[in-house]
């Protein structure tokens, strides 16, 4: 087991190196920050200057290293756009993107495994073949046109639930959560369920597949020669088999959903972190987008580990493989 975790914690920080490598480029292949901090009428020596005090004037390997400890410190300088520390942006941007993550990936697994399992209990039914069927209008339709379709129904034909914004927060602490206000929790449903509704198909159609599989195996069937009932083989047994590589799904659905929140905060106008690296993109903040790349790519990794480690406690074949192979 501790091997294992060494292994993943080398790799996970080789992935963070580049991460971090890629994020370090903008700062040279994006533009010239000198330029975009200072005006048009700067003189030479006004940039050579700055570029000084920014080390920039250093070679490309210190100037890494640099990045690389000021990073590990949670510092990626100072907004261009906003002319505040981007740390403090992204804290300030987090709560919002987190809440509206979770959201999603709960949807997600309370209406995905249920659909999955019905759908594989009942595959000859009419009501699973139009699940299955909108599953696959989950998964063509793009995020911004299913929440755009939300907006119209919801906000402007029904006007049950607000089209744009947080609605109204509480701090506590530096957190703030719109989970604790009634506008809150209105106001997060239309943009949850729109990020959700990937992972919602997603997790259907992988529960589906591997209950069906699942359900053709001998221990099965030597759980109904037992005597068991229905209940108990299907859910006592099957799912609970079925649910192991679901975890591995949602782990990194989670991540791709903090990562791609980006659309689904644009059209809804969320402010999180993915609004916050549009805008950076549209200004050219280029500290901005370093520090989102850098952020998100440790969460990926963080929840990749995670997954990992629950997979390998999960499934005991993996720790007999590991053994064996340890043993040879």
């Amino acid at each position: 087991m501790l091997a294992f975790i060494i292994q993943r914690l080398l790799q996970s920080i080789l992935v963070m190196l580049t991460v971090g490598f890629i994020a370090f480029s903008l700062f040279n292949f994006v533009g010239d920050p000198v330029s975009l901090m200072l005006p048009p009428e700067a003189t030479q020596a006004d940039r050579d200057e700055v570029r000084k005090s920014l080390g920039l004037d250093q070679p490309f390997y210190v100037q890494f290293g640099t990045f690389l400890g000021n990073a590990v410190q949670g510092n990626f300088g100072i907004s261009l756009r906003l002319g505040r520390p981007v740390s403090q942006l992204l804290v300030e941007r987090l709560p919002a993107t987190l809440e509206l993550a979770m959201t999603a990936a709960v949807f997600g697994l309370l209406i995905g495994i249920p659909m999955g399992v019905y759908t594989a209990l009942k595959r000859d039914k009419w009501t699973s073949k139009v699940l299955l069927t909108g599953s696959l209008v989950g998964v063509s339709l793009p995020n911004f046109l299913i929440g755009i379709f939300l907006i119209l129904i919801f906000a402007v034909w029904l006007g049950w639930l607000p089209s744009f914004g947080r609605g109204e927060t509480t701090a506590i602490g530096f957190w703030t959560t719109g989970f604790l206000t009634t506008e809150g929790l209105k106001a997060i449903i239309l943009p949850a369920i729109t990020l959700g509704f990937y992972p919602i198909t997603l997790i259907m159609r992988l529960v589906r597949a591997e209950m069906l599989e699942v359900l053709r195996t001998d221990y099965i069937k030597f759980a109904r020669a037992r005597g068991l009932t229905n209940n108990a083989v299907h859910f006592g047994h099957a799912l609970k088999n079925t649910l192991v590589p679901v975890i591995t799904i949602t782990g990194l659905q989670l991540g791709a959903i903090i990562a791609f929140a980006i659309i689904t905060e644009t059209v809804f106008q969320w402010p999180g972190m993915g609004l916050l690296f549009i805008q950076a993109v549209q200004f050219a903040d280029i500290p901005v987008m370093a520090a989102y790349l850098c952020l998100i790519g440790f969460i990926f990794v963080v929840v990749n580990l995670v997954v990992d480690l629950l997979y390998f406690a999960v499934d005991p074949r993996l720790r007999v493989e590991r053994s064996g192979s340890g043993g040879h």
